[in-house]
């Protein structure tokens, strides 16, 4: 990049999801004027005020990008949660014990009705106790690159969160992530700011990449917020899917089957097995009164890899 427009962001204090918006807008104003089209004049405007809204507003934007292609690349997991119980032959009950503000628990992961639900919830006689439950489950099996996807509802209300993302064993390791080589997070996608007043983040869903060892600061985890994005689609109220496809080269991630955004970050993609996670999050704090209660519905998860790998 061009060591002055490094430093502007740097001045300005551009979020990387800021500075791509940014770089995105001056070439679609320049590919329009070189090969302008009645046609798309509509389009292109929607798309630029969506970017200069993030650069100046931090505002999310809506997917534009190239439609999701899976060709070369075959299905190797598939769970449409058809049974009455979660199938504890792939899948298991993740982190039990003591999470943030409250508890992981079995008893908040539930199959019925086709769907996986996570439901979070004051339990006065809960497994640990009185307190805050939630729930999450992850694969037995873990992977290493190909296209991940959910199709899902997020939870109501502020505070919990939903989230469908990879974990390797050393994310947070200096020694051991490298710069996220030797593992990462990828946050395929978490709905943090379902529920929140601030009109701009209502129905607003967050994709970022943590790893740690990048700049020799060992105490400090490197995060970058890839984008925050609007589906279009309610995510309370409707079936959104997000996915992401790990190559040897970057993560491309979708919505609704189209990209949304693509990154490299820090040291380049993980390079060993990661973890599948499906979790309704718990933050640090519940100031919700105790007959508060929220759900996240999942349709399914689905796997891809390509076919020679």
């Amino acid at each position: 990049m061009n060591p002055n427009l490094e430093s502007f962001f740097e001045l300005v204090r551009f979020a990387p999801r800021q500075r791509t918006a940014f770089l995105e807008f001056f070439q679609i104003i320049s590919g329009f004027f070189k090969n302008f089209s009645f046609k798309n004049v509509t389009a292109t405007f929607v798309i630029l005020g969506e970017l200069l809204g993030c650069i100046l507003l931090d505002t999310p934007v809506t997917p534009h990008g190239a439609p999701l292609d899976l060709t070369g690349y075959e299905l190797v997991f598939e769970d449409e949660f058809d049974g009455n119980a979660l199938d504890t032959e792939v899948w298991r009950h993740r982190a039990e014990g003591s999470r943030r503000f409250g508890y992981n628990a079995a008893s908040q992961a539930r199959v019925y009705g086709g769907h996986l639900v996570l439901r979070g919830e004051y339990r006065q006689y809960g497994d640990y106790g009185p307190g805050w439950y939630v729930g999450a489950v992850a694969l037995k099996q873990w992977y290493r690159q190909g296209y991940f996807e959910i199709r899902c509802k997020c939870n109501a209300g502020t505070e919990f969160w939903s989230a469908f993302w990879l974990q390797a064993k050393h994310p947070y390791s200096h020694e051991l992530s490298q710069g996220g080589i030797g593992g990462a997070e990828i946050d395929i996608f978490e709905s943090i700011a379902t529920g929140e007043t601030e009109w701009q983040d209502r129905n607003a869903v967050f994709t970022t990449v943590h790893c740690n060892g990048f700049d020799d600061d060992p105490e400090n985890l490197d995060s970058c917020t890839v984008g925050k994005f609007d589906p279009g689609p309610d995510i309370v109220e409707e079936y959104n899917t997000y996915g992401v496809k790990w190559t040897e080269d970057e993560y491309i991630f979708y919505i609704n089957g189209v990209e949304s955004a693509r990154t490299s970050f820090a040291a380049g993609v993980s390079q060993v097995e990661e973890e599948v996670i499906v979790s309704l999050e718990i933050p640090d704090e519940v100031t919700h009164p105790t007959d508060f209660c929220t759900s996240m519905v999942v349709d399914y998860v689905r796997i891809y890899q390509e076919a020679d790998q």
